[in-house]
């Protein structure tokens, strides 16, 4: 036998649903599972011809065409996924007839639960944004992936109060980007603002098509799940490969002090470190994320030192 067998391997693996994927929905996953896991070859390749300390970006991006290539392996396989009652059956349709039950793939949503923080977390990481920032921006999409998930496995109209749910999390995280997120892009200028200026405004655009993808394939039924493959399949390959390549272009003359971010080689000791000027004199004030405290930064203090200045009596000490 030759060509794409997955589905006839697996077609006793667990529950089938009426409505599934094709050898033309398989062969897609298949490909789109390639394009990952080249993109992840090619990244870590890339991040080996950097000193350590700069292979931040290249680890994360590699981190998240790795998973993506392991949930489209999945996907490919018609495995992961289980048989849901649709709320519309459409029986006059011509693409998805009248199927009682369509399958819904939760491996894809254990993908975004670990790929789209990571998306997340590059931008914030970009715009230099604070600790706290991060942590409830990064909660938020967590909440958005996980209301998506239990709508798409609800068979009644109540699915739709968890896509309400999440796009209000959606908004959320657009409301950080495009707010929050742009101030501190803004001081901190040159390269790194306008990285997170392209990489924002291109994701942003990409996420607010997903919802519609959910609607018509999980949420409505109104698609085939090959349909439904090849639209999801053409933003994850954008909002991922595409995101990958704006990014570290973006990144690739961008030191990471110029992002705030104190990380020293392993045989670098902390005095040469300090006395090379790659991190904050000792002593000095850092938030949670590792950056210091300095000149023009918002949270800056000046450090009050037991040296009087010239004529000025010295404070006692108790």
């Amino acid at each position: 036998m030759s060509g794409n067998q997955a589905l006839n391997a697996n077609r006793y693996v667990g529950q089938q649903a009426d409505l599934q994927i094709t050898n033309h929905g398989s062969d897609w996953y298949y490909t789109v599972c390639a394009l990952m896991g080249l993109t992840t070859l090619i990244i870590m390749g890339l991040a080996f011809r950097k000193p350590q300390t700069h292979r931040l970006f290249h680890y994360i991006t590699a981190a998240i065409t790795a998973v993506a290539c392991v949930a489209y392996f999945a996907m490919a396989s018609n495995l992961g996924q289980l048989p849901i009652l649709v709320e519309w059956a459409r029986p006059g349709s011509r693409w998805v007839r009248a199927a009682g039950t369509r399958e819904v793939f939760y491996a894809r949503y254990i993908d975004w639960a670990i790929t789209t923080p990571l998306l997340l977390l590059e931008l914030l990481l970009t715009a230099g944004v604070p600790t706290p920032t991060i942590l409830v921006t990064l909660l938020a999409d967590v909440f958005m992936i996980v209301c998506g998930l239990i709508g798409a496995l609800t068979q009644t109209r109540y699915k739709w109060g968890f896509w309400t749910f999440g796009m209000a999390a959606l908004f959320f995280i657009a409301y950080e980007l495009l707010f929050d997120a742009r101030r501190h892009a803004n001081v901190l200028g040159g390269d790194p603002k306008k990285t997170f200026w392209t990489c924002g405004v291109w994701l942003l655009l990409l996420w607010f098509l997903y919802p519609i993808a959910w609607g018509l394939s999980e949420g409505g039924n109104v698609i085939h799940p090959d349909s439904e493959a090849i639209f999801y399949g053409i933003l994850d390959v954008l909002s991922k490969i595409g995101f990958a390549g704006l990014l570290l272009w973006g990144h690739r003359k961008t030191s990471p002090r110029a992002l705030g971010r104190n990380i020293r080689e392993p045989d670098q000791t902390v005095e040469k470190y300090h006395h090379n000027g790659g991190g904050a004199s000792e002593g000095a004030p850092s938030n949670l994320s590792g950056t210091t405290a300095g000149a023009g930064h918002p949270t800056a203090h000046p450090v009050a030192t037991g040296h009087a200045a010239p004529g000025v009596a010295a404070p006692a000490h108790v």
